[in-house]
């Protein structure tokens, strides 16, 4: 049998393959970030840029506030948690979830939305036009879960202030999140519905009939923050990077407000 043989320089290079190799295989970090799913269009936006500029895979994981903070609380692998309100984060403390770093960071409005080839046009939502009036028989008012989804509480606070929501309460069709419910208006499913500002304009599928008046529901606010006991480098750069003006910008690209700094 024949031995085998190495130059000086295979050698040389294979002792350089045996130390580089470990090296490489750790240099791209992951974050997990989990974020409501009306950021969905601007977080993507926002990912790739700072992918561009940064070794590290951001893993975006988007559903309804509700949905995230329960799966976090059970464990599951987030390091960065974004709400689409200040209830869930608070929910999310309460369970003894390591918060940290947590801030507002952005501000939304709520609109009410039609197909894009609907025949309504411009309504007011000032109270003076009851939205009942606009439903056929059998028709619903889509609009996120109205318990649990961010954007169906404020579209109940909104409905509740306006002396609307005891006609309209057995008229809504509940969805999982806020595009769950947009997407049935895009769908010619529902006549009507009540998302973000934000979803509204990211969809070639409807149209803005309205904005709810600001002081008929509470302050639409995207609270965020580290939801890791010991978060990584990695984690903590993105997390400065996210409350940067570069991220603002793209965010503001999307239609939402970046809210005042802590």
């Amino acid at each position: 049998m024949s031995s085998l043989r190495y130059s000086p320089a295979s050698l040389l290079a294979l002792t350089l393959t045996v130390l580089v190799t470990p090296l490489n295989a750790q240099a791209g970090e992951t974050v997990q970030v989990y974020a409501a799913a009306s950021l969905t269009d601007a977080m993507d936006s926002v990912i790739a840029r700072y992918e561009s500029n940064h070794d590290v895979d951001i893993v975006p994981v988007y559903a309804s506030s509700s949905t995230l903070a329960r799966q976090i609380a059970n464990g599951a692998p987030a390091a960065i948690y974004l709400s689409a309100n200040e209830q869930w984060m608070n929910w999310l403390a309460e369970q003894d979830t390591p918060i940290q770093q947590r801030m507002d960071l952005l501000d939304n409005r709520l609109v009410l939305i039609a197909p894009d080839d609907s025949d309504l046009s411009t309504t007011s939502l000032d109270g003076s036009q009851q939205l009942v009036s606009l439903l056929k028989d059998g028709e619903r008012l889509s609009v996120g879960d109205t318990d649990h989804v961010p954007a169906g509480i404020y579209a109940r606070q909104a409905l509740t202030s306006l002396d609307q929501w005891t006609a309209l309460a057995p008229r809504l069709a509940n969805g999982d999140n806020v595009r769950a419910a947009m997407a049935l208006v895009e769908r010619h499913e529902a006549p009507l519905g009540i998302v973000y500002q934000t979803d509204a304009a990211a969809s070639d599928g409807v149209k803005t009939l309205g904005v709810f008046p600001d002081a008929t529901h509470d302050p639409i606010t995207y609270p965020m923050a580290i939801v890791s006991a010991q978060p990584s480098e990695a984690t903590q750069a993105f997390r400065a990077w996210l409350a940067g003006d570069t991220a603002r910008s793209l965010f503001s690209g999307y239609g939402f407000t970046p809210a005042s700094a802590d």
